[in-house]
């Protein structure tokens, strides 16, 4: 027996007084952010570095990180902003694209290293968990808006959208795959995989070199959002190309590239160790 899961959203509102409105898409993401710095700093600790200097860059990255993904995704769909401006910095409406937020964090994420003299990869790689996290809470928020979602699909477990929402291809269909729900499960994946490599890190200090969960994040999740892209109907276009399918090839071949510099290749990376610590280099 096949259990059917048929959804539907109840609509972006969390809650509704007079002329004062809290959306779903705001309160997922600052519930990521929390969660995901609160975990951070319970990693860095881990790492034997101060977790105060996660809340610090926090700071960094929602500065950075949301700007610069509000402004990819209305960069890739300029032809609708531009007929309705004011709509531009209306974020709690959705339209987020998460490469628009790594690119945007890791710039942020370069600039805090260098000012507070500490390794990058340091960093990163107690970041990457949280950020596979925060993605896997976000993506509900699609749901609630009834955006991201895939191609039609009768199968037992399938998304709900209104009328009023459908690609204009697509009106005369009621069900589409949950895209949302595959990138959000494989998240929790990532995130779990992640964990599981920081912490046999730390029972194996010599055999983990710094920055490989971040090369790892980098092709673990790009694998996933590759394939479910592929399912979508609303995706960013250059061209006749998916630019999340582009982005997720590129960021594989990164991420590959990385992990044959740190380990086929033996060499060490760049890192700026903290003055306050010596940090292995191998760790």
């Amino acid at each position: 027996m096949i259990l059917a899961l048929q959804f539907q959203s109840p609509g972006p509102i969390f809650f509704e007084l007079g002329p004062i409105s809290l959306r779903w898409y705001g309160l997922l993401i600052a519930t990521a952010i929390l969660l995901g710095v609160s975990f951070s700093q319970f990693l860095a600790k881990r790492r034997h570095f101060d977790p105060e200097l996660i809340a610090d860059l926090a700071l960094w990255l929602v500065v950075a990180a949301i700007p610069s993904a509000r402004l990819y995704y209305v960069l890739f769909n300029w032809s609708e902003y531009a007929q309705r401006p004011e709509d531009i910095i209306a974020i709690w409406k959705g339209g987020i694209a998460i490469h628009g937020a790594i690119i945007g964090g890791t710039i942020a994420t370069t600039l805090f290293a260098r000012v507070q003299k500490i390794s990058v990869w340091q960093l990163t790689d107690v970041i990457v968990p949280s950020l596979a996290l925060g993605q896997a809470i976000g993506r509900w928020g699609n749901f609630f808006n009834s955006e991201a979602f895939g191609d039609p699909t009768n199968l037992p477990w399938k998304l709900y959208i209104p009328r009023n929402l459908r690609p204009v291809n697509y009106v005369n269909f009621e069900y589409f795959h949950p895209t949302f729900l595959y990138e959000s499960l494989w998240n929790i994946g990532v995130f779990s995989l992640l964990v599981w490599l920081f912490f046999w890190g730390l029972k194996y200090q010599s055999k983990l070199k710094l920055g490989t969960l971040t090369f790892t994040y980098l092709i673990a999740y790009s694998l996933g959002r590759f394939w479910i892209e592929g399912l979508r109907t609303d995706s960013l276009m250059l061209g006749p190309l998916k630019m999340a399918q582009v982005i997720s090839l590129v960021l594989i071949a990164l991420g590959s590239l990385g992990l044959v510099w740190l380990y086929g290749l033996r060499r060490s990376l760049p890192d700026v160790i903290s003055s306050q610590e010596s940090v292995d280099q191998n760790y």
